[in-house]
């Protein structure tokens, strides 16, 4: 949606090796957002990302207007179901239909061979692939690893409405979700309410974080876990003030 950074331009740099030409979209897509949501103050920064894809050689900037990609008269709505009923959808009811109807249309109108997204965005990602793989799309989806400040909170095009304040405490998101990391890999915890209790000690006590939710899924069905193996993911999302971010941890368990 704009208001590129460092991991937009990894995502570019991602394309460019793999890929004979690369293209690159922007559209603040307004139904993704709530009604009581960002659209208007959502950070818009055309020159710079301008500047930021020709430093990159990206080979095409497709940048449409709202009524090319919502032309008077639109009627047409695109879901997907079990993947977008938890954690972001259950949050952000209209959010993910809102994500899958633009992604369905930029994907016929630019027909990519790949696409390239990033882990951040974990569920999102998910969903994408299964709106590809249900409705025959000829494209291959690659999940790109989250870009991170140096102390760990996922660059996000949101982070610049922190204040310094909120800023300081971003991170503590990352830090309870490589808590729970750490509980599987060093202290051999297998049950996930134990583990998804060790994630909420890491942020109970800071009246600054106000938690929405913290999970131990399956990696694949997002569904919620007993008892932790094979391919699992952490999610989490926090509101620091009127701030919300979210990330999220892979591993394999034995």
């Amino acid at each position: 949606m704009g208001a590129l950074h460092e991991a937009h331009r990894h995502l570019i740099q991602r394309a460019r090796h793999s890929c004979q030409t690369v293209v690159v979209s922007i559209f603040v897509n307004p139904l993704q957002f709530g009604p009581t949501e960002d659209y208007k103050r959502y950070p818009r920064s055309l020159k710079a990302d301008t500047a930021l894809c020709r430093a990159e050689g990206v080979d095409v900037l497709f940048v449409p207007s709202l009524k090319d990609i919502y032309p008077p008269g639109f009627q047409t709505r695109v879901t997907v179901t079990e993947l977008a009923n938890r954690w972001e959808g259950e949050h952000r009811p209209t959010h993910f239909q809102g994500v899958v109807t633009v992604v369905f249309k930029l994907l016929n109108l630019v027909t990519p061979g790949w696409v390239f997204l990033g882990q951040k965005d974990y569920q999102q990602t998910l969903l994408v692939r299964q709106l590809s793989k249900d409705l025959h799309l000829d494209v291959k989806i690659a999940m790109c690893p989250t870009v991170r400040e140096p102390d760990g909170l996922a660059l996000s095009s949101r982070n610049q409405y922190l204040t310094a304040t909120h800023r300081r405490k971003a991170s503590l998101l990352y830090q309870a979700l490589k808590a729970g990391k750490g509980a599987i890999q060093r202290t051999g915890l297998r049950k996930a309410e134990k583990i998804r209790q060790v994630m909420l000690n890491q942020l109970s006590g800071e009246p600054l974080v106000s938690i929405e939710y913290l999970a131990v899924c399956d990696a694949q069905t997002l569904e919620p876990l007993h008892h932790v193996k094979g391919r699992v993911v952490l999610l989490g999302a926090i509101c620091l003030s009127n701030v919300r971010l979210i990330d999220n941890v892979v591993l394999r368990v034995p």
